[in-house]
């Protein structure tokens, strides 16, 4: 064996069913130690719940403090119960057209995550709202032009990793021009390069430059980048154009490979290779406990067979610790009194009236 499956597991971000850390789930944890986990509406019933669940996940975890994920975008995309501050999408804040206020929306949503136990916010959105059919990223983009999407993007991710959460950009290189849900299938963007270049790639670009911690990839072909091979598996998209044209050396996560854009024309196993052979760190797997364990065998299997080199792995292995050591250095057991004092708390709920209201000020005088 070329390198510990324990070591293989750091790589990966794995979903589960339920609220509590079931004896399935905790053996699950110690045997393959996974770097993190995403939450869903699915796992989250209150904040003495969530603060128990994320306790105990980290209980199941000493060897390396876990990533605890989650997507609160706002607006249609928000998992959290509702004792919590849930801001409105994206394009509210964008025609609030304020970096001040999305970072503060950005700093509070970051508060009530740590305050329960959540480190990791997948947000901002970098998509360009710029396909008005389009069926999946819509109002959850900050415009439908590039300039704002740079700016409240960035302020986005400042506003996370300020307040000690890690922000991930996504979803690379654009998820705004399709007009196909990746969920359901796999879309493909026709737009030329220097069209991706003026449009889609300049608040990745942005956002590399202000030193988002993480990125997202889209399960998206776009031919004039690469004619066969969709974002998530492209060594073009992500090892040349992210890795060495943008100079990116954060973590780069998987969109969820059990979407349909994905699991309908690869298996979990191949899917899994590929994506690290591409040049992302971080398969994400959000909710079948057997596909996580294929994924898991599967890369140590590329490893042992020389598919993958072991120092390309440990490229990964590096910007994983690094992300932990920067983020969860300070990790310690929550106090439900404590999350209580600061969830939905009356300084939050007056920002979030703030923000309604600036957005109907602008709405009613058409600025």
């Amino acid at each position: 064996m070329l390198m510990s499956p324990d070591k293989i597991g750091q790589l990966f971000m794995v979903g589960f069913n339920g609220t509590t850390v079931s004896a399935d789930l905790a053996a699950f944890i110690k045997e393959y130690k996974p770097g993190g986990v995403i939450l869903f509406a699915r796992n989250l019933e209150s904040v003495e719940q969530i603060v128990t669940l994320t306790n105990d996940l980290q209980r199941c975890s000493p060897h390396s403090p876990l990533l605890i994920s989650i997507d609160q975008e706002g607006g249609r995309v928000s998992r959290l119960p509702k004792e919590f501050t849930i801001f409105p999408p994206c394009e509210v804040l964008g025609r609030c057209n304020s970096s001040e206020l999305a970072y503060a929306a950005a700093a509070t949503t970051a508060k009530e995550l740590r305050a329960v136990g959540i480190n990791m916010n997948m947000s901002p959105v970098l998509d360009v709202n710029s396909n008005p059919t389009n069926p999946i990223i819509g109002n959850r983009a900050f415009s439908s032009v590039p300039g704002p999407v740079c700016e409240l993007g960035a302020a986005t991710a400042g506003g996370l990793q300020d307040h000690g959460v890690v922000a991930c950009g996504k979803h690379f290189p654009g998820h705004g021009d399709t007009t196909a849900d990746s969920h359901k299938e796999l879309p493909v963007v026709t737009a030329p390069r220097e069209r991706l270049e003026r449009t889609e790639l300049p608040p990745f670009r942005h956002a590399v430059t202000k030193g988002v911690a993480t990125m997202m990839t889209a399960h998206v072909l776009y031919p004039a980048l690469d004619k066969e091979r969709p974002a998530t598996l492209s060594p073009t998209i992500i090892g040349t154009l992210l890795r060495q044209e943008l100079r990116y050396d954060g973590v780069v996560l998987t969109d969820d490979l059990e979407m349909h854009a994905i699991i309908d024309h690869y298996g979990i196993e191949e899917a899994t290779v590929q994506s690290i052979l591409a040049g992302c760190d971080m398969p994400l797997i959000c909710e079948d406990r057997n596909r996580e364990v294929a994924a898991i065998s599967a890369l140590d299997k590329a490893v042992a067979d020389g598919t993958i080199s072991v120092e390309r792995l440990e490229q990964s292995l590096g910007r994983v610790a690094r992300l932990k050591q920067r983020f969860l250095a300070t990790n310690k057991a929550l106090v439900v009194s404590d999350a209580k004092l600061i969830v939905g708390c009356r300084t939050h709920r007056a920002l979030l009236h703030s923000i309604d209201q600036t957005h109907e000020r602008f709405a009613k005088t058409g600025n």
